[in-house]
């Protein structure tokens, strides 16, 4: 018996050692490594939300008090710094109770449990529970048992969704874990074995049952005095916050980050578990300035009326705040990037830019009748308003529709087209047809498309690639993602000029003087579609632009007019839209200096040549001088005075409201009618080429 005894042990040992010798200690877990990422303002420091697949932050164990690891070694191995990351009396005490047919128990010491979370979570099997108590042999000799319990600090579970001992501080009490006090420590070692059922929100009796026999264990094996095991009392928690970070304005943003970084090669895994420092481009202000001023639409308006609006820095092309809905849980139809409208008069600065570009100036021009047949078809000016000849910087200003349409006649529709995709438009924009009309809008971009060609014209004729993620950098602080940000060079900068000096005449003479409400020099155009089922006002300073549209869906995301509200007896560009503008970037530009536009080329005070053709010319005494006339009023007020006719028999003008039409958004499905800006419902013209299908 003696003999099969030795027999029996020399069998174990040889067991033992010759596990021990194969057995390799494996890397760690991807799950115990996994951190939360967080996304922040452009501050870097103000946390926007956070991505995770576990809620966890590694932190330096070092930074902790010593009681912090001194309390969970009492609650859950305290031979932890004398065992040999085993306990043998427990192995044969655990597998004498199950053998009796007790509960099942585990014997696991605290290394143990840190090899099943850190390196391989085995199953509960004898075989399982053999490999865990190899491997914490292994790691007692190669690891000291404070990288031992760090390790295990940073990657337990404590409920509440978190692991680790960091993201356990803030979630239990708002706090970095370096602040916790003795009775928070141990409250959180207390509740390790079922953090879930045992959570003081879940179960305050038991909670304080584990935490009095924490402190006990505590005062007993020294780690504590005697006078702070009794000053300590059960400590008070905060709420379990909610999981839902995306709700409300905020989740777009978020989802805008988590999109881009997808295009650029990063995984949903990686994103949730890498641990990130993510910084975007928005200005908290920005943000809060431009969600307050969407939210806060006068309580008349139709409840099926909805907001985009979105403002970019037009130097890099970071977006620097957005609206794109109330709340991104019960809507995930973002007005901004999904939503689309057409383009309306917010379009005709292309066919601008492309006249100036083969040989027109701004003191061409053309005559502003209304009706007037143009390659067979009959346009009109809105409310068919004649006017006479009219140079390009008038027909902007006032946005009139025979001037434009002759022009993008004479320079060619498909050239428009052109200049509106080297500003930033997408090439699968809806609606981009090769018709005469097309100057009037028909095409059917995104607000942030819009934002993106104007901040174009802004920067000079540099375009960037829109973003919302400035930088991001691991744990190590490395950076793994920026944007490029130097732009490309798509304008002369003269065109830009002249293009922008058209613009500032909407604020300063134009449908759009509601922006001289700012103080500094504004360049903006306002936008509205057929029978007001939208209505939009883009504008820019050198540091800022801003796009805004509104439209209004019916109860199956059918299109509708914009009901009228806030006193006004039709929504157009330059009506709430303008006023809408001017609130936020009122915000937006205050700590911002003034900075003026490049001067209007001198050459643009000569009428030139489109494609070598001349155009039709004032008499001398009407070329425009360098020296704006106030000549018109915006549509939301009174009528604008046209430019007094210089052809006989020219019918006088009886009513001019410079409105804008564009496309409705929709978020669902639905066609689009109508055909563009300006138009209004009188206007004979054929239905643009493409149905302008509204959706996502």
């Amino acid at each position: 018996m003696l003999g099969t005894m030795l027999a029996g042990i020399a069998m174990v040992v040889g067991m033992v050692a010759v596990a021990y010798a194969l057995v390799d200690v494996p890397k760690p877990n991807e799950f115990a490594q996994a951190q939360t990422s967080t996304v922040y303002y452009a501050d870097g420091t103000t946390a926007m939300g956070e991505f995770a697949e576990v809620d966890r932050t590694i932190i330096d164990p070092t930074t902790l008090p010593d009681y912090v690891g001194n309390a969970v070694v009492a609650s859950e191995d305290r031979s932890f710094y004398t065992n040999s990351g085993v306990d043998p009396k427990g192995i044969i005490r655990a597998l004498w109770n199950n053998l009796k047919g007790g509960a099942t128990q585990g014997a696991s010491t605290l290394t143990q449990q840190y090899v099943k979370n850190y390196y391989v979570d085995t199953t509960g099997s004898y075989a399982g529970k053999f490999e865990q108590a190899i491997i914490a042999l292994k790691i007692d000799r190669e690891q000291s048992k404070e990288t031992i319990l760090g390790n295990y600090l940073n990657t337990i579970y404590f409920g509440r969704g978190a692991y680790g001992i960091e993201a356990a501080s803030q979630a239990y009490f708002g706090h970095p874990a370096s602040q916790l006090t003795i009775a928070e420590s141990a409250l959180l070692a207390g509740i390790i074995p079922a953090p879930s059922a045992w959570d003081p929100a879940i179960d305050e009796e038991q909670a304080k049952i584990r935490f009095e026999r924490v402190l006990d264990y505590m005062a007993q094996d020294g780690y504590i005095t005697a006078q702070q095991r009794q000053e300590a009392t059960f400590p008070e928690t905060i709420a379990p916050a909610s999981n839902e970070i995306y709700s409300g304005p905020q989740g777009f943003l978020l989802q805008m980050v988590r999109d881009e970084l997808r295009d650029h090669g990063m995984t949903d895994r990686q994103i949730d578990t890498g641990g990130y420092h993510i910084v975007t481009t928005i200005n908290k202000d920005d943000q809060n300035a431009i969600v307050t001023t969407a939210t806060n639409l006068p309580g008349d308006h139709d409840p099926n009326l909805h907001v985009a609006m979105v403002s970019i820095d037009p130097t890099t092309g970071g977006i620097l705040a957005l609206y794109g809905g109330e709340d991104y849980l019960t809507n995930q139809v973002n007005t901004v990037t999904n939503a689309v409208a057409q383009a309306g008069s917010t379009y005709k600065p292309f066919a601008l830019i492309a006249a100036l570009e083969n040989g027109a100036t701004l003191s061409n021009g053309y005559m502003g009748t209304s009706p007037m047949q143009i390659d067979g078809t009959e346009f009109e000016n809105f409310g068919d308003v004649s006017y006479g000849w009219v140079s390009m910087v008038e027909a902007t200003a006032n946005s009139i529709n025979t001037p434009y349409l002759q022009l993008n006649r004479d320079v060619g529709p498909s050239k428009t087209n052109s200049v509106a995709l080297r500003a930033g438009y997408p090439e699968d924009t809806l609606g981009m047809n090769t018709y005469v009309q097309n100057v009037l809008g028909s095409a059917s971009p995104h607000t942030l498309d819009i934002a993106r060609a104007y901040a174009t014209i802004a920067s000079g004729g540099t375009r960037h690639d829109t973003h919302i993620v400035a930088q991001v950098t691991d744990s190590q602080n490395t950076v793994i993602y920026s944007p490029n940000v130097a732009g490309e060079k798509v304008f002369d900068d003269g065109v830009m000029a002249d293009t922008t000096y058209a613009l500032t005449q909407v604020v300063q003479r134009g449908s759009g003087d509601t922006a001289q409400r700012l103080g500094r020099p504004i360049a903006a155009k306002t936008g509205s579609s057929s029978d007001n089922k939208s209505a939009q006002f883009v504008g820019f300073t050198p540091q800022i632009v801003t796009a805004v549209t509104l439209y209004q869906s019916g109860p199956n995301g059918e299109e509708e007019s914009i009901t009228p509200f806030d006193g006004y007896e039709q929504i157009t560009g330059s009506t709430v839209p303008a006023d809408l503008f001017t609130n936020y970037m009122e915000v937006a530009l205050q700590n911002l200096p003034i900075e003026e536009f490049p001067a209007r080329t001198p050459g643009s005070y000569t009428p030139g040549h489109l494609n070598g053709k001349d155009l039709a010319q004032p008499p001398a005494r009407v070329v425009e001088s360098q020296e704006p006339v106030e000549t018109a009023t915006p549509e939301s007020t009174q009528a604008p005075t046209p430019v007094a006719s210089q052809a006989p028999a020219e019918p006088e003008p009886v009513e001019t409201e410079p409105a804008l039409e564009e496309k409705s958004p929709g978020d669902g499905t639905g066609s689009g009618e109508g055909s563009g800006d300006d138009t209004e419902d009188g206007a004979n013209q054929p239905p643009p080429e493409d149905s302008h299908t509204q959706g996502n």
